[in-house]
């Protein structure tokens, strides 16, 4: 029985997570972030109890991402602005993060120069937790990233990907 004012899809999920073999824990985790450091230390603290158990641990798991780490979680990330390629949770996921950004004359192209110039200083793509950002924001905040050392950059990325990997859990939990 889920817990009390657990949402049935959260209780469905979390009864799945708990109960799945620890390689398909990890792999159900995946599409939230790709970082197998952050999967395993999740997998690994089952059975959780109640969604907010769960999303709890999740948000403090694997603190401070290694660059490499960051590097290889961005592998899967588009550049804002750029619809997702594929058909998986991870791309799904993406293109409804991004629905506010795709569309808008005058801003996509400056999205894209701002990409650009991200990808030009930094060696890597631009990410933000786009869902709930309208694309201005989202300029507005690509310009002031760009002003950043790369020392400050980094926890910045990391917090994003954090951001963006509870986003997706609780995605998953109320699916």
């Amino acid at each position: 029985m889920p817990p009390e004012n657990t949402p049935p899809e959260a209780a469905d999920f979390l009864a799945a997570f708990n109960a799945a073999s620890r390689p398909d824990a990890e792999a159900m985790l995946r599409p939230c972030l790709d970082v197998p450091r952050w999967c395993n230390e999740v997998a690994a603290a089952r059975p959780f109890a109640t969604p907010g158990e769960l999303l709890s641990f999740a948000e403090l798991a694997a603190p401070d991402f290694t660059q490499a780490e960051i590097d290889a979680a961005l592998a899967h990330h588009p550049r804002i602005g750029d619809r997702a390629d594929g058909t998986g949770t991870e791309a799904g996921f993406s293109r409804s993060e991004q629905a506010s950004v795709s569309g808008l004359e005058g801003i996509q192209d400056r999205l894209q120069a701002g990409n650009r110039a991200y990808e030009d200083r930094f060696g890597r793509v631009f990410l933000i937790r786009a869902a709930g950002r309208s694309a201005e924001e989202i300029l507005a905040v690509l310009e002031e990233r760009l002003q950043n050392t790369d020392a400050e950059e980094l926890p910045v990325i990391a917090a994003q990907l954090r951001d963006i990997a509870i986003l997706r859990l609780e995605g998953l939990l109320n699916a």
